[in-house]
């Protein structure tokens, strides 16, 4: 699914609103972003198709009764573009030969890229939050800036990235999102109370 079309119009609305309910009681910045997919995975699209390809000759190679590998490895090769088009037309398609630890690690990456492509590192305090959603691998990772993360410890974000991703499994997307940035919000108040110069740094719609 694109990203853009992942929550309706109605739901980004509230996703804003729950964002600047969450920021009015702490000098932090939440920013919620959501992505198709964190990578290409060019090695499983190119395995994958192999294999597409290869089953596929084995196939024809069968019907027409002529299973040779002179038959075989051309075959193949003439299948593996339409193969390759395939795989990278259904993505999903390459997640059962990508690993869970390169899974994780696209994920990490590609959150990280977007915390500094976003300016989530130019907050006054340094309390930049980002909470970041991976379609294709259904993963979400949240990451705190210097200031926030020298107050608040990593179990606590990901503790709340294992509850929304398990929302958003659950078909519960929106609800799950706003009740992290609730959640999110109320920790950052703890540590980051609302300044009485404090301006809104950073958007508050979610990003695709």
């Amino acid at each position: 699914m694109k990203a853009e079309l992942f929550f309706s119009s109605a739901e980004k609305e509230r996703i804003r609103n729950a964002v600047a309910a969450a920021e009015a009681a702490t000098s932090g910045e939440i920013v919620t972003m959501v992505v198709a997919d964190s990578d290409s995975y060019r090695e499983a699209e190119t395995l994958g198709a192999v294999l597409m390809a290869g089953l596929v000759s084995i196939a024809v190679a069968v019907v027409l009764h002529h299973v040779t590998i002179w038959t075989y490895i051309p075959l193949v090769f003439i299948l593996f573009p339409a193969a390759r088009a395939v795989m990278r037309r259904i993505p999903r398609l390459k997640l059962p030969f990508v690993g869970r630890a390169r899974l994780a690690e696209a994920v990490r990456e590609r959150a990280v890229r977007a915390f500094y492509e976003r300016g989530l590192y130019r907050t006054r305090q340094e309390t930049g939050v980002l909470i970041f959603i991976s379609l294709l691998e259904h993963k979400v990772w949240i990451l705190g800036d210097r200031g926030i993360n020298a107050k608040i410890p990593p179990g606590f974000w990901e503790g709340l990235a294992g509850e929304l991703a398990r929302g958003i499994r659950e078909g519960r997307g929106c609800d799950a999102l706003c009740a992290a940035v609730a959640g999110c919000g109320a920790e950052l108040a703890r540590h980051f109370p609302r300044r009485a110069d404090d301006t809104n740094e950073l958007t508050d719609d979610l990003m695709t």
